[in-house]
């Protein structure tokens, strides 16, 4: 993929701007830090030449002002909420985040449970934080929130939550996920803060919607595909135009809530003393200024609403979308005037089963070299395709057979008459465990095996839905899997 974002220059003018407004505030900034500090995939997506971990590089950067606050709902601990990318509770990411700030150098403070109402697993949660000597305090359930302003802005409201005791200018808010209550304890330790005579200010790190791009930019719809279960919408922000005659981008949350948050701040800071005139003032994103190839960053994009296209299809296929968040990004798809032809693979991969006749799968390797392969009596099409592929990076002959038949029908056998599985064709870590034991004495296997790593980042598409076991090799491998929404049932019928 050809690179259109200037990594480099994003973590200096970020952290810049970062400690500008700390500056502009006085004595301590408490930044809200909205979607994933690790692993930031779907940016480094559509912004060719981010890196994953680059919100993590900048926390690094101003590690000597920065300590870090975690928050968690109590009702995300009773529900015991889980990541879906992780497959680990809310609870658990809490301490797993915290370990991984730390092994990095950052200072994490404490944590916040917020939502509270005397649940019985969220005092569990405290106790166990407790004596591993991590601080935690209680944020309270307000009644009215965030409309009630007269409430919330009183001793009854904020006044009520505990008082977070922090040490450093800049405190870091942030969570495991998305409902967690970080802007709700942003205001109430402005609220706390102000009443101490404290100069501290609020403001917020999205990287999405990018505020000083285009509203129907690539950029920003492969952004509405990635929310469409949140149906999050981009909109122009209509106070910040008002207030300086600047169109910009912000998004539907934001906007909705501003009028309330205007007042939020006056009976924080006085009446008519807010700092933020609109939405995007309370911004510090500055991943709109490190672009500078356009189009490499529009074509990723393009490609990305194509994977949330398929992505959303076959959760909807499985039970687990609606109707409206796959129409959603099909009128995106219009809006961008792209269809899914416009990915390689997919178009390989329905060519070579419309031949075939069985299922099929193509990857597109970084060269732009597109590799298919099929469902055969031994091998499933994905552990077909991973052999072709490795033996092409490996420069082995096609013809070449890695994994002697010899070998593969015992595992079979194990599969259908030991274990009583019903598809006795390998899986794809199958044929990857078989590949690595045949390398210690196997030249060609042990090249095929080196190739894995040169396999990340490259694209792949299936005629039919995959095992949760296939799905997982390939996102442990890097690769970005599509698949048509074709059931196992489904498949069954189609051979």
């Amino acid at each position: 993929m050809k690179n259109g974002f200037d990594n480099d220059k994003y973590l200096k003018i970020q952290s810049e701007h970062i400690k500008e407004r700390i500056a502009h505030f006085g004595d301590k900034l408490y930044l809200e830090f909205g979607g994933k500090l690790f692993d930031d995939y779907h940016a480094s997506r559509v912004l060719p030449g981010f890196q994953p971990d680059s919100k993590l590089q900048l926390l690094m950067q101003l590690a000597d002002v920065a300590e870090i606050i975690i928050v968690i709902s109590a009702v995300d601990i009773e529900k015991n909420k889980v990541r879906g990318d992780l497959g680990i509770t809310y609870d658990k990411d809490v301490l797993r985040l915290r370990d991984e700030f730390q092994s990095r150098g950052l200072m994490v403070g404490s944590v916040v449970i917020t939502h509270y109402k005397g649940q019985e697993s969220a005092k569990a949660f405290r106790s166990k934080l407790k004596r591993m000597n991590i601080k935690t305090y209680y944020h309270y359930t307000i009644e009215g929130y965030p409309s009630n302003v007269s409430l919330i802005d009183s001793d009854e409201g904020f006044g009520k939550n505990d008082y977070v005791e922090t040490t450093r200018p800049l405190v870091v808010v942030t969570a495991p996920g998305p409902g967690s209550g970080k802007m709700a304890t942003c205001l109430s330790q402005l609220y706390h803060e102000n009443k101490r005579g404290i100069k501290a200010g609020y403001a917020k790190f999205e990287t999405f919607p990018i505020w000083n791009l285009p509203l129907k930019h690539p950029v920003n719809l492969a952004y509405e595909a990635a929310t469409a279960d949140l149906n999050d919408v981009n909109m122009i922000d209509p106070f910040h135009l008002e207030a300086y005659g600047e169109t910009t981008v912000n998004y539907n949350r934001d906007i909705e809530i501003f009028p309330v948050l205007n007042e939020l701040f006056e009976g924080i800071y006085g009446p008519g003393k807010n700092p933020y005139k609109s939405p995007t003032d309370m911004g510090v994103n500055m991943a709109g200024y490190c672009i500078y190839d356009d189009e490499a960053c529009s074509e990723a994009s393009y490609q990305e609403i194509i994977r949330r296209y398929y992505t959303s299809l076959n959760r909807f296929v499985d039970g687990n979308a609606t109707e409206e968040e796959v129409n959603k990004i099909e009128l995106l798809m219009q809006q961008a005037k792209i269809s899914t032809d416009l990915r390689k693979v997919t178009v390989a991969a329905k060519e070579r089963a419309a031949k075939s006749k069985v299922p099929s799968a193509a990857i597109e390797l970084g060269d732009g070299t597109i590799i298919t392969s099929e469902t055969s009596d031994l091998l499933g099409t994905s552990a077909a395709l991973l052999l072709h592929a490795t033996k092409h990076l490996a420069g082995l002959d096609h013809k070449l057979k890695l994994i002697p038949a010899e070998m593969i029908e015992p595992i079979q056998n194990m599969k259908v008459n030991y274990l009583k599985g019903n598809n006795p064709r390998l899986h794809t870590d199958e044929i990857l465990v078989a590949l690595a034991m045949l390398s210690l004495n196997d030249e060609n296997c042990r090249k095929a095996v080196e190739q894995l790593p040169n396999l990340k980042g490259c694209q792949v598409h299936t005629t039919v839905m995959l095992s949760e076991v296939d799905r997982k090799i390939f996102k442990k491998l890097g690769i970005d899997l599509t698949c048509e929404p074709i059931s196992k049932k489904q498949k069954s019928l189609i051979g």
